[in-house]
């Protein structure tokens, strides 16, 4: 089989998987938005171990620059001098900035991956009510941010190298003509 034929197999098939999990046994364990967006930065990263490490760590330091930012701005007081839209931004501005200057540590460079955990993060706050408060950001359980998008990014992470092995294997495939 060929290259774009065997990957397009393989990431079909496993998208269906991925889709057949999100929908049913594992409902509201992970963000399939957030897998398949993994998924998708494993490939562009390189697709390879250092592309996994890269998605690993980075996304998910995003994601706790994102949480945190998030906890700022979850403890503005509604009545703050400059307004809550202004003083959010600030703590984006802030969370933003330590997350991509982390970039001069080696295992922190990959700062589009740690940009596509930090949204995410910000993606499911935006997107599910009562999200952005303390029992949420702070609860050991899958409806704190931190938790669902880190998880749901290791999981898209690793279906990724999973559709790259599954399509080497289907290449070996020889069809008669």
């Amino acid at each position: 089989m060929d290259k774009l034929t065997a990957l397009s197999t393989s990431i079909a098939l496993l998208a269906g998987v991925m889709a057949f999990f999100a929908v049913g046994p594992a409902s509201g364990l992970f963000l399939i938005w957030v897998s398949t967006i993994a998924w998708a930065a494993y490939f562009l990263l390189g697709a390879d171990k250092a592309a996994l490490t890269n998605m690993l760590v980075c996304g998910s330091f995003g994601a706790v620059m994102g949480w945190i930012g998030a906890l700022i701005i979850a403890n503005i007081a509604p009545d703050t001098a400059l307004g809550v839209p202004m003083m959010a931004a600030l703590a984006v501005i802030e969370t933003v900035w330590v997350m991509c200057m982390a970039a001069h540590f080696p295992k922190f460079a990959a700062i589009p991956a740690s940009v596509l955990g930090y949204s995410c993060v910000f993606g499911y706050l935006l997107q599910t009510p009562d999200t952005l408060t303390h029992d949420a950001l702070l609860g050991i359980s899958l409806s704190n941010p931190l938790v669902l998008v880190c998880l749901s990014i290791a999981l898209g992470a690793y279906f990724g190298v999973w559709s790259g092995q599954f399509a080497a294997k289907l290449e070996t495939i020889k069809f008669k003509k």
